[in-house]
């Protein structure tokens, strides 16, 4: 049954910016020293014909969206941008109307066409996978909600129950949601304030020992001086997941530092992530960091509050690596495994505890994601991509709004400050960090809040 609040897409527009990185970032044993966001403007009108304007942007992460031993980075970033390229043609040739959400899951379908579409006549080495598809597809997402708000004069969390979409959760995922719908998995209001994750990459100085050159860029280069000048409370550390006394040694260390500083502030209670980006070659190998991170550091072993993908992403193909000794222990999220409903009910068979949501994986699934979460009683968080600017707010945006979630990741600032410029002075609570928090308070504008 057709809305006054259903939109239809009347033109779209699609653009890129280039940012280098401030220093580098290795994840997953791919070191990175810049981005691409893909920006998507999106007019449309509602069912009134009230016409109004929607935005989304993503950086196009193609080095953990499409990792690949015989596609080049390169090769897979101009996968990509002409696959962006075709997937916004395709959406201003759209003529149906209805919920944003409504419009992705059709849409995704196409999308999924175009990428094979794409890698055929780039003659690629490997396919474009699925995940790819969907952070590319992310800033179509994220503007049709936002323009959905903006043309019907609410905020998209706001439209998504009853009186704005035609189905229920069942529709969507299965009979377990029947006569639910998302509103009731999401907050009306945003969080005051969340504490932001900081991340410490496998690259980055601990202390100015560490430093060969400093960059005198203004900004702070060491564990101690970003905690100093933040007041971090929360802390994400990137592993190797092939080097077991690497990844010990990096923790302690990364404990032993932060101890310092907190010290010294007087703070004693802090937490950290732990982020293998799925290099792990079998749970024992986790099994056995977990104990010694224990036996050498019992106070860095009290602080972890979850683990990221420890494994392998395709867990059809590993069906071997079950976590629940491991999710026993501390909670276990899917990330990169995470995209669609099946994934997380097959990870939750292999024993995962959490689930790890991403604006880059697109707003509708997200918060499809996060209702069978919270549904299946598992642990959420929501996870960044880099992601500056109207990225970041997005994603902020979503945090604020899943109630299970207690924290925000956000590097740019730490890794491609200057793509926040002038996004900064718009939400400066957004912005900048106070006592390790960031002001969500803010996101109650129409559309995506900001």
């Amino acid at each position: 049954m057709s809305k006054q609040t259903d939109i239809r897409i009347c033109e779209v527009e699609i653009g890129f910016e280039d940012h280098p990185y401030r220093t580098p970032l290795k994840f997953g044993g791919v070191v990175t020293t810049h981005c691409v966001l893909m920006n998507i403007t999106i007019q449309v009108e509602n069912g009134e014909g009230k016409q109004s304007g929607g935005f989304g942007s993503m950086p196009l992460g193609n080095a953990w969206s499409f990792p690949s031993q015989r596609v080049s980075f390169n090769e897979s970033m101009a996968a990509m941008r002409r696959l962006g390229n075709r997937m916004a043609e395709m959406t201003r040739q759209l003529r149906d109307s209805g919920h944003p959400i409504d419009l992705m899951v059709d849409l995704e379908h196409r999308f999924l066409d175009l990428a094979v579409e794409v890698e055929k006549e780039l003659d690629l080495a490997d396919p474009i996978p699925k995940l790819c598809t969907l952070v590319t597809a992310s800033p179509i997402d994220a503007a049709l909600h936002d323009a959905f708000g903006k043309v019907n004069g609410i905020n998209s969390y706001d439209g998504l129950g009853s009186d704005c979409m035609a189905h229920d959760l069942a529709h969507y995922l299965n009979d377990d949601f029947r006569g639910e719908y998302l509103g009731r998995y999401t907050s009306r209001q945003p969080k005051p304030r969340m504490p932001l994750y900081h991340l410490v990459g496998a690259l980055d100085p601990l202390t100015a020992a560490d430093i060969d050159q400093r960059i005198d860029d203004g900004l702070p280069e060491t564990l101690p001086e970003w905690i100093s000048a933040d007041g971090l409370t929360h802390l994400k550390i990137k592993l190797n997941g092939d080097d077991l006394a690497w990844d010990v040694d990096r923790v302690c260390s990364v404990d032993r530092v932060a101890s310092g500083a907190q010290a010294a502030r007087g703070v004693e209670n802090w937490a950290y992530s732990l982020d293998f980006n799925e290099k792990c070659q079998n749970v024992d190998y986790l099994l056995d960091f977990l104990a010694r991170i224990q036996e050498k550091s019992p106070g860095a072993f009290e602080r972890v509050a979850y683990i990221e993908q420890p494994t392998a992403r395709d867990l059809k193909a590993n069906p071997e690596n079950k976590m629940h000794r491991a999710a026993h222990i501390r909670p276990v999220v899917i990330d990169e495994s995470l995209d669609d409903f099946e994934s997380l009910l097959l990870a939750r068979e292999l024993g995962y505890s959490g689930v790890a949501l991403k604006a880059c994986k697109g707003q509708s699934g997200s918060l499809l994601m996060g209702a069978a979460a919270q549904k299946y009683g598992m642990f959420l968080c929501v996870q960044d991509l880099t992601c500056p600017g109207a990225s970041f707010l997005h994603s902020a945006g979503l945090a604020a709004r899943v109630p299970t979630v207690t924290a925000i990741e956000g590097n740019a600032r730490q890794y491609c400050p200057e793509a926040n410029t002038g996004w900064a002075e718009r939400f400066p609570s957004i912005f900048q960090v106070q006592d390790g928090t960031l002001g969500t308070g803010c996101l109650t504008g129409d559309g995506l809040g900001h």
